[in-house]
This record gives structure tokens, sequence and C-alpha cells, in this order.
């Protein structure tokens, strides 16, 4: 009896064994990381790019000239870097739409492709006002563009940056205008459209220049672009000068609510993407939103400069770039842009397999896992070849640049390369399949300590042998 007693204690101590240690199975994220290459485009500012049925990214922006409309296109985003450029139309010799051509927007509405754009006069150069294309061929690049006029909105003064959106099925149209009785430069309106070129109804204002980092040498608000996610709707917006102040502001609705009543809009209290002296990136802005090749992550578009000083006005500076980078959604359902990533390669952010909420982030440069990181960036790093070489990879942070996550006395930290060879090699993996998802996630071994891997142990991160199934677990990550 003692026998059977102790037989089937040892399999329930067993049984329990397993339970501790096997960790379950985890599906891969819904959005897994997309990398990019920026700056995208050299001298092209107000980026807009357009993924369409027919499976190609359109990408129009402003040239430095102001004086034609420009459209390229291809079947992924980094391949609108090098994809040819055809101009589809040019400014007018005299009068209107002669001057100032800026910020145009590619939509295609009910089978016909349309580009809104701003423009000023001959005769007044700042007499700024919005105007339509119309082609019904298939490729744009190739067609032939019909002027369809001015948007005619409720006053005769400086508009522009007009852009278009449905939300449940109703086509509205939003756009910066200056409000005679205002004394600012521009604020934000929204509009049911008739037609792809005909507002209906009376223009709403939904937000004008108040905060102090909205009033920075100018009082703007203007370049909305309109991004829907968990049924809220969010417009993002462009705010005081073309220099390195300009930013992102936003503002929330929800899908369901009236979005003609400016009551149904909520401001962010402080800029939601904004210069970033760590990574030399300075007056992001004007941005439009798309989508990755596999529609599983959604993408910023915007431009910004790689220096801060401009001499003369911001507006005759011609280096804004065109950029990208992959947005990531809070638990709260609203939109997380984190700050404008150093040039070259995105960064990416490595979530836990079995705790899937949980992100390697670093805090006082001790490398963690934690849930709910507030500052985005903590929680992003550069995937770059290995400091060590040898097939290497190394994981530099993206808000230090020339910080890099490595191993010291096994625990592991995010410090600044020192240059030595212990440097290099403490901070250099060898990248593998996940070890327990051999599919989807990724392990990462030390390079100069062979079988360590790099492993969460009370949510923070060491190089340890692996033996156990909650060790291989542990030493899972998910690139997102």
């Amino acid at each position: 009896m003692k026998g059977l007693v102790g037989r089937v204690l040892t399999a329930l101590l067993a049984a329990l064994a397993l339970l501790v240690t096997a960790a379950p199975a985890h599906a891969a994220p819904a959005s897994p990381a997309v990398i990019f290459t920026n700056p995208l485009a050299e001298q092209r500012a107000d980026p807009h790019i357009f993924k369409h049925t027919d499976g190609y990214y359109y990408f129009t922006a402003t040239v430095p000239e102001y004086d034609r409309i420009v459209l390229r296109r291809a079947t992924t985003l980094q391949g609108l870097a090098t994809a040819p450029e055809t101009t589809i139309w040019t400014k007018h010799a005299s009068g209107v739409m002669g001057a100032h051509i800026w910020a145009p927007e590619i939509h295609h509405i009910d089978g016909k492709w349309y580009v809104y754009f701003a423009a000023g006069s001959t005769s007044d150069v700042w007499a700024i006002r919005m105007y339509v294309l119309e082609t019904s061929a298939a490729n744009p690049l190739t067609g032939t563009w019909t002027e369809k006029g001015q948007i005619t909105t409720q006053w005769e003064s400086f508009s522009l940056d007009a852009t278009t959106f449905v939300v449940n099925g109703v086509r509205y149209l939003a756009w910066a205008q200056h409000n005679p009785s205002e004394d600012n430069n521009t604020s934000l309106f929204i509009a049911r459209m008739a037609n792809p070129w005909t507002i209906s109804g009376t223009p709403v204002e939904i937000s004008q220049p108040t905060l102090s980092w909205e009033t920075i040498g100018y009082k703007v608000n203007e370049g909305p672009a309109v991004i829907q996610h968990g049924g809220k709707v969010f417009l993002t917006y462009s705010a005081s000068a073309t220099d390195a102040n300009y930013c992102l502001g936003m503002l929330t609705a929800s899908a369901s609510g009236d979005l003609l009543s400016a009551s149904s809009w909520s401001k962010s209290p402080q800029p939601v993407f904004k210069s970033n002296a760590a990574t030399s990136q300075y007056g992001p802005g004007h941005n439009s939103f798309t989508v990755s090749e596999d529609g599983k992550s959604d993408i910023l578009v915007y431009h910004d400069r790689n220096y801060k000083d401009i001499t003369g006005d911001p507006l005759n500076d011609p280096n804004r770039r065109t950029r990208l980078q992959k947005v990531y959604w809070k638990a709260d359902g609203t939109p997380d842009f984190g700050i404008p990533v150093a040039d070259g390669l995105t960064p990416v952010r490595l979530s836990s397999y079995n705790y899937p909420d949980r992100y390697i982030r670093h805090w006082d440069f001790r490398a963690k896992i934690e849930a709910n990181v507030t500052n985005l960036a903590d929680s992003q790093f550069r995937v770059v070849t290995g400091l060590a070489g040898s097939g290497t990879i190394s994981l530099e942070s993206t808000n230090y640049p020339g910080y890099y996550l490595r191993h010291r006395n096994f625990e592991v930290w995010v410090e600044k390369n020192d240059g030595t060879a212990t440097f290099r090699s403490d901070a250099s993996f060898q990248r593998h399949s996940g070890l327990a998802d051999a599919t989807a996630g990724v392990s990462l071994e030390s390079y100069n300590y062979p079988g360590r891997y790099i492993r969460h142990y009370n949510n923070l991160l060491y190089v340890q042998t692996i033996s156990t199934a909650l060790d291989k677990a542990d030493a899972t990550f998910y690139m997102e």
C-alpha cells in the first residue's frame, strides 16, 4: 500500500512540476515588426502615401520649388525611395494656381483618382486656396488630369491642407483655414462632402491654436490627417512655425459621435510627436497614415529635418525629408507615436513570449520586461550588425543612440559603447529561432558565452543557460 501511495505521490509531483515549468503556447503578435530605412525621400515635404487595391503604394509630396505635383508608385513602402517620379501637373503660368503649390494628397474615390492641393496666384502668392484634380485612368501616373476647380468654403481666406476620409459610410473633408474673426493663422475645419471636390452644409471649426506649443512663431493648426482604431477617430495636425518648433497635436472623437459637432472632439494637451535632439530629428510634422504591406501595421508618414538651425525663412529651406515609422497602440486604444527615430533603420519592440503584454525596456539603464511602457522609446531597439561581427546582431537603444543592450556580470544593461573589445562582445548576440516558438519567436544567444541566452527572471533580464521549458519560454521574444 505504501508503495502505491508513493507512486501516486511521485506522479502528482511530476505533473505539478510540468505545470510549473511548462509555458503555455502564445500566438504570435497580430502586428509583427516592420523595418524601414529613413529618410525615404530627400527634399519631399508634406508627404502623403496611399495604398491602393491594385497592389501599389502611391506617394506624393511638396517639392521645394513649389511649382509642380509629382507622383511615384511602388509595391513596397521602401520601394518608393527609388521609384521613378512623374510630374503629373505643373503650376499655371499666370493667375490662380500659379504659385506656392503645396501639400498634395492623392485619394481613390468611386473609381477615380483625386489629388487635393493648395496653391497661390501669380498676382498674390499668399492667396492660398484649395484645389482638386481628377483622372479616371487606372494608373494615375499616366492619366490625363482634369482641374475640378477650387474647393469653396464659407470664406475667401487663406486655406490649405485638404484631406478626405470616411467614417461609418460618410465622407468628410478636413482642412486648415484662416477664420477672419480670429487672431491666428489657421484653424481646423470639417464638413461633409457632396462629391470629391465639393463640401456640403456649413463647415465646423473643431480646433484653433490656443496652447503654447501651437503658437510658436505662428499661430497654426494645419495638416490634418485621420486614423481610425477601436471605434475612435484620431485626427493629427501640425502646429507652430515650420522650423524645429513644428510638431503634431491630436484630436480624438468617437466614431459613433457627431463629427460635425466641435464638442465631439477633445484635444490632447501636449504634442504627440515633436523634435528630439538625441536622435537629431527636428520639426516633425505634416503627416499622413498608411499601412504595411501585410496590412497588419499602421505607419506614420511625416517630414522633418536632421538639423535644428535654419538660416532665413524655413519655407525657403529645401531639406524637409519624408520619413516612415510604425504606429503602436496603447492598452487604452490610443496611438503612441513615440519619438522621431534616428536616421537609418527603424527600431522594433520585443515582447515576452509568456508575458505577451510585457516588453523589453530599460529603466535607469537596467534591462527588464514591463507592461504599459509610457515612454515608448524606452522599449524600442534598432537591430544592427553585431558590434563583434561574425554574423551577430546588436540592439541599439532608440532614445539613447550609441547605447546598446549588453550583459555585465550576466545582468543585461543598456550602456554606451566604450569602444572596447569586451563591450563589443558583451553587446553582440546570435539570433536564433525562438526556443519556445521556432516559427515566429526569436531567442538571443550571448556571443561570448555560448549556451547563455537573454531571458527574463523576476522581470529583470539576464544571460543564463537554458534547460527547462520555462527557461525556453523566458528566453523567447517576439519582434513587433
